[in-house]
């Protein structure tokens, strides 16, 4: 019999919808001569607005009716740029750009049926990304008009395009099918040849060999830099007259996966850089030799100006924030966000995992329970990508678990990023088989430490995590339950539905659908329905268009025809993700809820 936990904190459970309300998040933090501007989600309403900074102040520019963000690869990013009197963004509802100075109302600058993101101004336009069904360009828009120019076409995908100070040369990041941008990408560069036109490309890096490129920048003098992993991990390189020669960084990841556009984790700054990088999974900022880190675990979107660093940072006790960091006394002033739904000594903290498993090591991070016995049951998080990560901040939704009497051990599986190339690509060939391996070893490896009740634990996952959770429940006896949101159980039916930018995808995790179809029918979790005994909770968006509501109902008709307990909720107003807060605390309680009925307890 377990024993009760004596000396934790007394800490009373916060409900479903306190978790998800505690949300909110930020992203693609710009500075410009107007002020400082970033994209606010606030999961009340779900949608995403654009907010302005400045002496003090902060202002909301985006009105009522309006939500930005970007669906270009279906992932958007870039959803705004800034112009000298004011922004353009992409609405959501119709992905159209849209002017809107600082005092006045959002004016229409695109019509059509194209998709729009990674934004960027120069010279009187808005360079961005160009989706037209399954055709992708680079395309600048005159701001007077509206006017479009093709600035380049012919491969697959494109992102990052930028324009050097002097406006002569234009820099983008481009690649082509079966490759995804983590990869093998390659770095584009474009001469002008007049006022808004370029030459034909040549290509500076990536051509060759294959290495994962993105975040190229000019510096003042019109030297191109980006990051690249040819070293082993995404570090900044300079451009020479042989080709690209690194400098001075620490050997870690720089950036993570690229499944946005519009990242932006290092700047060139005054002959060095500003860059966030992972150490042990944990976040660093430096600017040089000068360490800007402080008490924060996570950086993102960095700006700069001569007095303060500017970034969206978050740590284990403390939710996504916009802070300033003085550049003389380090201190710390938040402008938005930071507010925890807990009390600092009432929030599990994260603690770095790093255990054997099959011929290698697995990375992560495990939460303690705060309340309940002194080996609780425990509940393993996969994250999706799979080629994603997760990270050591303040997350509501692990606080809800903890606070209920559960451990969680947050995974970075073999093949997540932010430990380097090599570990990256562990999965290429092996998807559902190195992810499957590396959550079953950490039970095993928390229960012998005496963390966890080994018989008591759960597994979820969403998108390919819930891939990685299905394999899981019909390849190993592990898991008492396990619950899939939006997960993947047939790879050959996603292959044929999914979109353009993971069409490929499938075929570097696991193999060619025809010639490697045996191997394909050992890891698809539908075909081994019959292996699953034990009960199953999926969640799945109706409008998805990543991971079609037909791979849940095909799973659950296969669960149920094996008289497996299942329960299934679909959101008829969700897509790839939920983000609406009443449909996330309902899955998050009716998951809990689940869980303790499998454990023989009561709601």
């Amino acid at each position: 019999m377990n024993e009760t936990r004596a000396s934790s904190p007394r800490a009373e459970p916060f409900s479903a919808s306190q978790a998800v309300a505690a949300g909110m998040d930020f992203a693609e933090l710009q500075l410009g001569a107007n002020g400082l501007f970033w994209n606010e989600y606030r999961p009340e309403d779900a949608a995403c607005r654009i907010w302005h900074w400045r002496d003090g102040v902060a202002k909301c520019l985006t009105p009522n009716g309006f939500s930005v963000r970007s669906r270009v690869y279906e992932y958007g990013g870039g959803a705004f740029c800034l112009t000298p009197d004011g922004v353009v963004f992409v609405a959501e509802a119709d992905q159209q750009l849209y002017r809107q100075t600082l005092d006045g109302e959002p004016e229409a600058l695109t019509s059509g049926e194209c998709r729009y993101g990674d934004l960027h101004f120069a010279n009187g336009q808005v360079l961005a990304v160009e989706e037209q069904r399954d055709k992708h360009r680079l395309v600048a828009i005159d701001l007077a008009d509206g006017a479009r120019h093709l600035l380049a076409e012919g491969a697959d995908f494109y992102a990052a395009p930028t324009i050097s100070p002097d406006g002569q040369r234009l820099a983008w990041i481009e690649w082509s099918r079966p490759h995804q941008p983590w990869t093998s990408t390659r770095l584009m560069v474009a001469e002008c040849l007049a006022a808004g036109t370029f030459g034909s490309p040549r290509c500076v890096a990536g051509g060759e060999v294959e290495e994962s490129i993105q975040q190229p920048r000019f510096d003042t003098e019109g030297r191109l830099y980006c990051l690249t992993d040819r070293g082993g991990f995404w570090q900044p390189w300079a451009e020479t007259s042989d080709g690209l020669e690194p400098l001075s960084a620490a050997p870690a990841d720089h950036a993570p996966a690229p499944w946005q556009l519009g990242g932006c984790t290092w700047l060139s700054v005054e002959g060095s850089f500003l860059a966030s990088w992972t150490e042990g999974g944990f976040g660093r900022l430096t600017l040089g030799d000068e360490d800007f880190t402080g008490d924060y675990s996570r950086f993102r979107h960095l700006a700069l100006d001569a007095q303060n660093l500017y970034c969206i940072a978050a740590s284990p006790i403390s939710p996504a924030a916009v802070i300033a960091i003085d550049r003389t006394t380090r201190e710390v002033k938040v402008l938005a966000g930071d507010v925890a739904p807990l009390p600092a000594e009432h929030i599990s903290r994260p603690q770095t995992l790093r255990y054997p498993s099959g011929s290698g090591e697995a990375h992560g991070f495990f939460y303690p329970a705060m309340s309940g016995e002194t080996k609780p049951p425990l509940v393993v998080f996969i994250h999706g990508g799979p080629t994603s990560a997760c990270y050591p901040m303040l997350d509501p939704r692990i606080q809800y678990w903890t606070h209920r009497g559960f451990a969680v051990a947050d995974l970075n599986y073999r093949g997540s990023s932010g430990y380097g190339r090599e570990y990256r690509q562990a999965l290429h060939l092996s998807w559902g088989e190195v992810d499957v391996e590396d959550a079953c070893a950490v039970v095993s490896y928390l229960a012998e430490q005496g963390l966890i009740d080994g018989n008591r634990a759960f597994i979820r996952g969403g998108s390919a995590g819930g891939y990685t959770t299905l394999c899981a429940l019909a390849f190993k006896q592990v898991f008492r339950a396990g619950a899939s949101l939006y997960g993947v159980s047939d790879p050959v039916a996603l292959a044929r539905a999914t979109h353009k930018f993971e069409g490929d995808y499938l075929d570097w995790l696991i193999g060619d659908p025809e010639q490697d179809a045996e191997r394909y029918a050992a890891r698809t979790p539908l075909l081994h329905a019959n292996n699953i005994r034990v009960p199953v909770i999926f969640f799945q968006g109706e409008l998805d268009a990543v991971v079609v509501p037909q791979q849940t109902r095909d799973m659950v008709t296969a669960l149920e025809q094996n008289a497996v307990p299942v329960e299934v909720h679909y959101y008829p107003d969700e897509r790839h993700g939920f983000r609406r807060a009443a449909n996330q605390a309902h899955a998050l309680e009716h998951e809990w809820k689940f869980y303790r009925r499998v454990m023989g307890l009561s709601d």
